[in-house]
């Protein structure tokens, strides 16, 4: 498949060498190949030159082993065996120690303590929803604070929406903010024994109803972690804020990650619709796992209508040497009543030592009529997957000139599929080479 006219290249090469791009965000819905991409990214760009920094989501083993590393984790870890000028180092986010470490850097030791301690807190850290996306985009802002690394790239969390990762960290701070947090810090920050009464005539009966719904021990959980966060809770705000002007920022550059079909096409289109509305930077699309073919040229109503034939031609020469075996039985011009009154030598006569060469001759015919069915079967098989194949090639060109056509400013990369998986270096390298050179036109 080669790339619509209408659609832009886009050239992978210029973004990762120009200095000013300090952080590409690979986005897209789950199962597209975005941490994959990411990590090629990575390679490449380190290998040009640039200083690198790679944050995954993604948990599995695989991706840390292809860059030779035992395990990811929150802190980056320098890949060895990349080439180049350049650096690179990768690391996959723990959202809980993520939370820990804000919690450690912005409350006093015992504060800290209490909140870590905090049932409600454990539970709030580990998998309430949102918090994976907003610490990503905490993470991110740490690693763009220590400006260790001129290029940072982000791997999105897999979710059922691509939208979840700018939606999800204003959820979460919507939530910190709301009107129901806020209740429940009221009677701490009215203290002394006006706060006790206001507790006492107005509190108790909201306190006790919530009580009864979700529990005395958690009610209690809940507004000791309030009270020792409330300090905290203007800066998470203000964070999230903060990493969300730098994600608009000139030096950001999002690439939207998707796969040549329709479920994923749809939720990229969605994604391009919703940076363009927040005024976020897309540098284009990266359109993964996308078919070719050696013999385009043959279509494939040609490729199962010359299997057919061969097919049909089999059938033919198959009836005819029946036929021509049935027949061979009665010599021609003798009848059925001589064959009968015909009557056999008692003894046959030896064969002559001569004549043994023509043996194996006589043998070898039926095996090379088999051989000929075999070549004749194997070629229509062949001319059937290869009809096969087209019909995906079509199906994916309808797919990507559906998204073209609502989206023509959109530059577009394809990467064609690789016959296997990505397990080294050497594969991240055939990706990222792939990637570079999708976005010139065929």
């Amino acid at each position: 498949m080669t790339l619509d006219s209408a659609a832009a290249p886009l050239e992978i090469d210029p973004l990762l060498d120009d200095p000013a791009t300090r952080i590409v965000v690979c986005c897209g819905s789950g199962g597209v190949g975005k941490t994959t991409t990411a990590a090629a990214l990575g390679v490449r760009a380190a290998e040009r030159g640039r200083k690198v920094v790679v944050l995954t989501i993604d948990p599995a083993r695989r991706l840390a082993q292809s860059m030779g590393i035992d395990s990811l984790d929150n802190t980056p870890r320098q890949v060895k065996g990349v080439g180049g000028p350049g650096e690179l180092h990768a690391m996959m986010l723990d959202m809980k120690r993520t939370f820990d470490e804000i919690v450690e850097a912005h409350a006093d030791p015992d504060r800290a303590r209490a909140i870590l301690e905090n049932p409600f807190y454990q539970s709030l850290s580990a998998g309430f929803a949102g918090t994976q996306e907003y610490m990503a985009m905490e993470k991110l802002g740490q690693l763009r604070a220590r400006d260790d690394w001129d290029l940072i790239i982000v791997d999105t969390p897999p979710s059922r929406s691509a939208l979840d990762f700018l939606d999800a960290p204003k959820r979460l701070g919507s939530f910190l903010d709301g009107k129901f947090i806020r209740l429940l810090m009221a009677p701490a920050k009215m203290g002394g024994r006006a706060g006790m009464k206001f507790l006492n005539v107005g509190m108790s009966m909201m306190t006790g109803t919530l009580g009864k719904l979700l529990g005395g021990q958690f009610l209690r959980d809940v507004q000791t972690f309030i009270t020792a966060m409330d300090t905290m809770f203007g800066g998470f705000r203000t964070r999230a804020d903060a990493t969300y002007r730098l994600l608009q920022a000139p030096g950001t550059a999002f690439l939207v990650v998707a796969a040549p079909e329709r479920d994923a096409l749809r939720e990229a289109a969605y994604f391009v619709e919703r940076l363009a509305a927040e005024e976020m930077p897309l540098a284009g699309l990266v359109l993964n796992r996308v078919h070719g073919s050696g013999a385009a040229r043959l279509s494939a109503e040609r490729a199962r209508a010359a299997a057919e034939n061969l097919e049909d031609s089999r059938i033919v020469d198959q009836e005819a040497g029946n036929a021509q075996g049935r027949g061979s039985a009665v010599p021609e011009g003798s009848s059925p009543e001589a064959s009968e009154t015909h009557e056999p030598p008692l003894e046959a006569p030896a064969p002559d030592e001569s004549d043994a060469s023509t043996l194996p001759a006589a043998s070898a015919a039926p095996e090379s009529v088999a051989s000929v069915t075999t070549v004749e079967q194997l070629t229509a098989g062949l001319l059937r997957l290869h009809a096969e194949r087209m019909q995906v090639l079509a199906r994916e060109e309808r797919t990507r000139d559906r998204f073209t056509a609502l989206h023509p400013e959109v530059a577009v990369a394809e990467v064609p599929a690789l016959p296997g998986d990505v397990h080294d270096l050497a594969g991240l390298r055939a990706i990222a080479d792939r990637l570079a050179a999708g976005g010139t036109t065929s």
